[in-house]
């Protein structure tokens, strides 16, 4: 079994006392001294930081490297101006996701923040079909930072005034002190914040200046992953798969006008203006109880209606929530979990569970 990859903020972590845990093949903190709870709560409240450096970052440059991808995805990659992101997804021929990609354009090239668990994939995918039209390079010495909550902009400000004023899915290439990175305003919360790229010589100096600052606290992986919970925001490996098409996901708004030339296209096409048999959708639970990925669903007659892809508590709502594919003809508004020997009532709501607060303004 190979060794457990680790961040350059490893010894960091275990300074503030992280408890560690394995995911994707590295050791990442799962939470600190104060909790899961509280630190979901800290985050919404005032500020999170979070070391995501797991995450891939690949370099894409050419002069066709905007077309090239458009080959891969059904997004709008041809549209971006330096210093704009895309989210997007990568298809396979069956309509499958390989991956649900971040695409930064920068003035040198493209940017591509992948998940940790298929970056070797979309490493291979890429190779296969990108290297005779441009250069591709995987940074694996490049860190990767996320502060999240109401209070981002007013750190941001005292570190970099032009990233302060980025608008959501905008980035810029700049310095804090004398650190060059490249900041993003995005995230994975459904909280206004900004992402930082930045090579592992400055990162532990960087997360130290970050964690200096009185409102902010480090944040693990528990927290992290029920707060895109309450977001309504998928998880590869859960609600995004090879088995699972961007349409059965709600991700058609990804897609550029007119898309025909990716793999998976035809399949695409058919369940835009066909439908299709399954859909994700939010649920709530008013018992207390605690629904898990894989929970069977099913109707008032026990007929199975769908499965549970994400599930957990919500601090904020003080509920059990969860994620689900259900059948898209399912026309109720409730329907019954079976977890264990208990029998749950589950409401089915719309998503997100909380409003999602980014910045789209211009300051």
């Amino acid at each position: 079994m190979a060794a457990l990859k680790k961040t350059a903020l490893y010894a960091l972590h275990l300074e503030l006392a992280a408890k560690m845990t394995d995911f994707a093949a590295y050791t990442l903190p799962l939470h600190y001294a104060d909790g899961i709870i509280k630190e979901h709560l800290h985050c919404r409240q005032q500020l999170g930081f979070f070391d995501i450096s797991h995450m891939g970052q690949i370099s894409l440059s050419g002069a066709s490297v905007a077309q090239a991808l458009e080959t891969l995805t059904p997004g709008n990659i041809q549209g971006l101006q330096p210093g704009q992101l895309r989210y997007a997804v990568l298809t396979r021929t069956n309509a499958g996701i390989i991956d649900d990609i971040m695409i930064n354009r920068l003035d040198t090239g493209f940017m591509l923040t992948v998940n940790a668990a298929c970056k070797a994939k979309v490493l291979t995918h890429l190779q296969a079909h990108l290297s005779s039209q441009c250069q591709l390079e995987i940074l694996p010495d490049q860190a990767l930072f996320a502060i999240q909550g109401p209070l981002a902009k007013q750190l941001m400000a005292q570190l970099s005034a032009t990233a302060s004023t980025l608008s959501f899915m905008h980035s810029c290439t700049t310095r804090i002190e004398h650190m060059p990175c490249i900041i993003s305003r995005c995230g994975y919360t459904g909280e206004d914040g900004f992402e930082i790229s930045i090579d592992n010589q400055y990162a532990e100096p960087l997360a130290r200046k970050l964690l200096a600052f009185a409102a902010i606290k480090p944040i693990g992986l528990g927290a992290r992953d029920s707060l895109r919970l309450e977001a309504g925001l998928g998880l590869y490996g859960h609600e995004y798969d090879e088995s699972i098409s961007p349409v059965e996901a709600g991700l058609s708004w990804t897609f550029r006008k007119n898309a025909s030339h990716f793999p998976g296209a035809h399949i695409i096409h058919c369940q835009q203006q066909t439908g299709v048999s399954k859909r994700l959708a939010g649920l709530l639970i008013e018992e207390k109880a605690m629904i898990r990925a894989d929970t069977p669903l099913y109707d008032d007659k026990g007929t199975p209606v769908g499965m549970v892809t994400s599930g957990g508590y919500s601090p904020c709502l003080k509920k059990t929530i969860a994620l689900a594919f259900i059948d898209a003809a399912y026309p109720h508004s409730s329907l019954i979990a079976k977890v264990r020997h208990r029998t749950l009532t589950a409401q089915i709501t719309a998503l997100p569970f909380l409003p999602h607060r980014y910045h789209r303004g211009s300051v």
